[in-house]
């Protein structure tokens, strides 16, 4: 298994009390899919520096660093496409984590 970042950009305008379950279920989805969750790092509302519509003139930014299988990724990246609360969404490939030096 390989260690990825998702940046998530979520359309919640109206709806900023339901972030929560919004993130929720985005995690669930990537452990259904076969992902173990590290780290979910919520982030602030941010404007876009180029609007391409005035609907969406921003987002609120989540990051969530997981483990899961390389294949997972395309079937993810299907899912997230279709959800109407995520309005874009990035995963890389993250290195993993080097372990403490322990001091003799």
């Amino acid at each position: 298994m390989k260690r990825y970042e998702g940046l998530f950009i979520l359309d919640i305008a109206g709806k900023e009390e339901n972030l929560k379950d919004i993130i929720d279920r985005i995690s669930g989805e990537i452990g259904n899919a076969g992902g173990k969750i590290e780290t979910v790092q919520k982030m602030d509302k941010r404007n876009f520096a180029r609007v391409r519509f005035k609907r969406y003139a921003g987002g609120f930014y989540v990051n969530i660093i997981f483990e899961a299988k390389p294949e997972t990724l395309a079937q993810l990246q299907s899912r997230f496409s279709l959800d109407n609360e995520v309005f874009r969404v990035l995963f890389t490939e993250s290195p993993a984590l080097k372990p403490e030096a322990v001091a003799a």
